[in-house]
């Protein structure tokens, strides 16, 4: 249990709170690339509290300025995009992409009024389908070389979902190894040879044995953490008999990300982005080591559940997420369908807005949430101590964080410490794109040849 004190220190991101401050320090997720395509690329956008809107200009630069215009507090959601900038409907200020006024129409011919308007402005980057937001103050951090980001536009696909409730604990579903086992178990095996897109559907690498299969008859992981320079990796083993191990290597990105293998050609690197202290978006981005990403069917799939323009789910607390007492007792453990992202955001949503950390009880199998805990405690402080948390860089050591590893599959049960390590090597060895093997993985891995 922790202390309603403790609890507000670890869920509240306003720009004034410790944690704020954190989340201020590192480039933020504000809206998919797609968002912004069509005749009018303009989108609002609620992010860590803060209402701002979304543009790009007619020369394609990206401006995220304050919602409400900076003459009376009409709101530029609803403005022109015309002469280089979003024009106010109300009375035609116009602003561009660093939030300087460059026109107030309305006033005397000669004004220099404008000359000394600046709407407030963040920079804002594209990286794989995804536009970056940087909400602090100084220069902004370098992106890490992981994998997600070097990766051809070919090979990554980008998608993101609503959750109704805190960040912190949407993310925690994430770094959770053991929920896995029983959110989403499913009673019958499908097959794996049309899992592509699916989580949790394809087969263990070095195995035939299906996912479905793995975690519903050994519910009982052995869980290893271990702090890295980005976070957390998280090492789940299910022992299937005295030869076999299942081995599940995951990691938290900090601050509120995870990288986890979809299948034995794909990793999901997501990112837990609040709204506000009530709301969050999942901002994913799927990376393929082998072909290219097959995007129509990826986003055919995915907007089966989620609707547009803002990405909520069609099931949801107000129909019961779908739940259905048949299917529970015969099919899905939930009884809320085959899509996980349903099963994790009942899971999340039902705990409230934000989750009552004062009441709960954590047992063995929490180990990763406790410890993502103390490391995010642990960083709040040391960023009100005027020191630079993890994983904030410059250009000088962006390199330093690469891949970073994941597995799952099937290995021995006695060396499987370096069998996981070798079958991410030679996914990346054997990809299209230079993936590189990860510096903290690279020493206890062999040379593999060109045929292997």
């Amino acid at each position: 249990m922790m202390s309603q004190e403790q609890n507000d220190l670890i869920t509240r991101t306003g720009a004034t709170t410790p944690c704020g401050r954190l989340m201020r320090m590192y480039w933020q997720p504000a809206a998919l690339v797609d968002e912004l395509l069509g005749e009018r690329p303009v989108r609002p956008v609620r992010l860590l509290g803060e209402n701002l809107v979304l543009f790009r200009d007619e020369q394609g630069r990206y401006g995220l300025i304050d919602r409400h215009c900076a003459h009376r507090g009409a709101d530029l959601a609803f403005g022109r995009l015309e002469h280089g900038g979003l024009r106010c409907a109300f009375h035609g200020w116009l602003f561009d992409t660093s939030g300087q006024c460059l026109e107030t129409p309305a006033e005397p011919s000669g004004s220099q009024l404008c000359a000394n308007i600046r709407q407030r402005a963040y920079p804002v980057v594209e990286r794989s389908g995804i536009l970056w937001a940087y909400l602090g103050e100084g220069q902004p951090p370098a992106f890490p070389e992981i994998d997600c980001f070097i990766a051809p536009g070919s090979h990554t696909f980008a998608f993101k979902g609503h959750m109704a409730c805190n960040w912190l604990q949407a993310l925690e579903v994430g770094i959770d190894p053991a929920h896995a086992s029983y959110l989403h178990r499913f009673f019958e095996d499908e097959d794996t040879s049309a899992a592509y897109g699916r989580q949790f559907r394809a087969a263990s690498a070095s195995s035939e044995l299906p996912m479905t299969k793995i975690l519903r008859d050994y519910d009982r992981p052995i869980i290893n953490v271990e702090q890295t320079e980005y976070g957390l990796r998280l090492i789940a083993l299910r022992e299937i008999d005295a030869e076999r191990t299942h081995v599940r290597v995951t990691n938290q990105l900090f601050p509120h990300g995870f990288v986890i293998p979809m299948s034995t050609e794909m990793t999901i690197t997501q990112w837990h982005v609040p709204v506000d202290d009530q709301n969050c978006y999942w901002y994913a981005i799927f990376t393929s080591y082998s072909t290219q990403v097959d995007k129509n069917k990826m986003r055919e799939q995915r907007l089966e559940l989620y609707e547009l323009p803002d990405y909520i789910s069609r099931k949801n607390k107000a129909n019961d997420y779908g739940f259905d007492a048949g299917e529970q007792r015969t099919s899905t453990y939930t009884g809320m369908g085959h899509d996980i992202n349903v099963h994790d955001q009942w899971a999340v949503e039902s705990m409230g807005p934000i989750q009552d950390r004062t009441k709960e009880h954590l047992g063995q199998s929490d180990k990763a949430i406790v410890q993502y805990r103390r490391l995010l405690r642990q960083e709040i402080e040391k960023v009100a101590g005027g020191e630079a948390p993890i994983l904030v860089l410059d250009e000088s050591n962006a390199r330093s964080i690469q891949g970073p590893a994941t597995m799952d599959g099937i290995g021995p049960t006695q060396g499987w410490e370096t069998f996981w390590m070798e079958v991410d090597v030679k996914r990346r060895r054997g990809a299209p794109w230079a993936a590189p093997v990860p510096k903290d993985i690279a020493p206890h891995v062999r040379h593999l040849t060109a045929a292997e």
